[in-house]
């Protein structure tokens, strides 16, 4: 990328991880949860960070506000280098309960023992079977997998048992709107988009490569909405 041209770039799933591997220089943050999603160049090196923390909770702080205030449990769907950040943001606020739950059960456990020194009361992990979810004492629900983005395999929950206080949250944002969030929202519940995960981790990002951090605005919403409109067409 540096021969190029490019400063920098964002990193999606599945690559968060394995990015990590290839940086010269890891924040802190990044260094905890393994996985990297802003990358730039500095003096000929490859620097790479963890902006996800601070994106998906500035964005629920936003869509949902208060969401932390009287939620007790968080449900969080995958276990990839998304799930470790998410993780990170609801020890942060002090959320006491986690459930992990994951097509591969091993795999969310071995973040569960990561996660264990956290700060949280209890975190677990089960498999992620859609019908037996158990979320009647749910604050939050967040989908950190690739499941429910276009072209992918859709993700069909049961959200009846929710709590009406629970909050909804995919961080996919394309589509725009998840099956999962049109079912959040079908049932009165706050939801929480991943549009607004996505501009709030790429701010800091786009400081790195041109200098400048731009406002998390309705207007810059609205530029980035109509482009992911255009690709879907």
């Amino acid at each position: 990328m540096s021969e190029l041209g490019f400063c920098g770039a964002n990193v999606t799933l599945p690559h968060k991880e394995q990015a990590l591997t290839l940086c010269d220089r890891t924040s802190d943050l990044a260094r905890r949860l393994g996985a990297v999603n802003t990358l730039w160049f500095q003096d000929g090196r490859l620097n790479g960070d963890n902006t996800d923390v601070s994106g998906f909770l500035a964005n629920l702080d936003e869509q949902a506000p208060g969401w932390d205030l009287n939620c007790k449990r968080a449900v969080v769907l995958g276990a990839g280098g998304a799930a470790r950040a998410v993780l990170a943001g609801l020890a942060a606020r002090k959320i006491a309960t986690v459930t992990l739950l994951n097509r591969s059960v091993n795999r969310a456990q071995q973040l569960v023992v990561e996660a264990s020194g956290w700060g949280f009361e209890q975190v677990n992990a089960d498999s992620l079977d859609p019908a037996g979810l158990g979320l009647a004492d749910t604050g939050l629900l967040i989908n950190t997998t690739s499941l429910g983005m276009a072209g992918q395999p859709s993700l069909d929950l049961e959200l009846s048992h929710l709590p009406d206080d629970a909050v909804v949250c995919d961080i996919v944002y394309a589509p725009l709107e998840t099956e999962l969030l049109k079912a959040g929202r079908k049932r009165g519940l706050r939801t929480a988009s991943g549009l607004g995960m996505l501009l709030h981790q790429a701010a800091p990002g786009f400081e790195h490569w041109f200098g400048v951090k731009p406002e998390v605005t309705k207007e810059l919403r609205t530029v980035i909405e109509v482009d992911i409109q255009r690709d879907k067409k």
